[in-house]
């Protein structure tokens, strides 16, 4: 089997036997093929699989340093590439896995940006819920600072989602994996009240996705991000003003005010403790400045 067919198998395994996220198979997709470009453009001609060694892989490495990317960036088509060898040793198809000993680049863990408490405060305070896009607005920032939502999880929440009688919510987080996320009574109460209003969108109720645009049809994470970013940007001096910043919020309070990491790793459907634990450094962060601010020998 050539490369190109072996990248053909790996996507089409990872989309109908893994479910992976669009995103997530757009990631490998687009480094794969960066990949095999390359190595046709150099070699001339789609190399069988089992001809393939390391020194491609790091020619290809090199190719994404010429190109001035990201140590992220360079990890993100890497892992993709280690994924695709990983898949192909395990289903027989090579009989030797070159990306074994190449090493992803370590990457320094950026402090996500968050709110303050005021500041969460201040905008739902600003925002009234008048009319059914603002009640949208505000029932979508409480529902993600409220829940932990990614914006992917909660665009696919239907009317149907959330009753009066409702303590938690179904969401299928990264990878189609299923978690049960409980929802405070703040943003049940804005949900239930935008779903009143929302009849007043036209063409809303001819779909039963949740959240809808003026003009009824579903709302994107384009959407979100752009209606969020509007109202943060007027709020906050935080550096990240996106749908992601009120989940990293909801981590960082609920952190702050004593929760379990594990419990708020659940909550939100983190595969391990370690992509939770930079909140931790936020706190930790917080501890410091109000010790440097408090104590009069700091």
């Amino acid at each position: 089997m050539e490369l190109r067919g072996g990248i053909n198998s790996f996507l089409n395994y990872c989309q109908n036997q893994k479910k992976f996220s669009e995103n997530t198979l757009k990631t490998y997709k687009i480094a794969l093929h960066q990949f095999q470009d390359l190595l046709i453009s150099e070699i001339g001609y789609d190399m069988p699989l089992n001809e393939l060694k390391e020194t491609h892989i790091k020619r290809f490495i090199s190719y994404l340093h010429y190109q001035n990317l990201s140590k992220k960036s360079i990890k993100l088509k890497l892992s993709s590439i280690k994924s695709f060898f990983k898949y192909l040793y395990k289903n027989d198809i090579i009989s030797y896995d070159p990306a074994k000993l190449v090493f992803l680049p370590k990457v320094e863990k950026n402090i996500p940006s968050f709110l303050t408490l005021d500041e969460v405060k201040n905008i739902l305070d600003k925002l009234e819920p008048s009319t059914p896009i603002n009640s949208r607005n505000i029932a979508l920032i409480e529902l993600l600072y409220g829940t932990g939502l990614r914006i992917s999880e909660a665009l696919q929440l239907k009317t149907y989602s959330i009753t009066e009688k409702t303590k938690s919510i179904k969401v299928f987080g990264k990878g189609k994996k299923e978690r049960i996320v409980p929802i405070g009574s703040k943003a049940k109460e804005a949900v239930l009240r935008y779903l009143k209003k929302r009849t007043e969108i036209p063409n809303s109720d001819k779909t039963n996705f949740l959240f809808v645009t003026k003009s009824g049809r579903p709302l994107t994470s384009t959407d979100a991000y752009r209606i969020i970013n509007s109202i943060l940007i007027k709020h906050t001096s935080a550096p990240q003003k996106s749908p992601h910043t009120l989940r990293h919020t909801f981590a960082t309070h609920l952190l702050d005010r004593g929760a379990d990491i594990r419990t708020v790793s659940e909550m939100l459907g983190h595969s391990s403790l370690s992509s939770t634990q930079v909140y931790t450094h936020v706190s930790i962060q917080k501890i410091i400045e109000e010790y440097k601010k408090s104590h009069p020998k700091a």
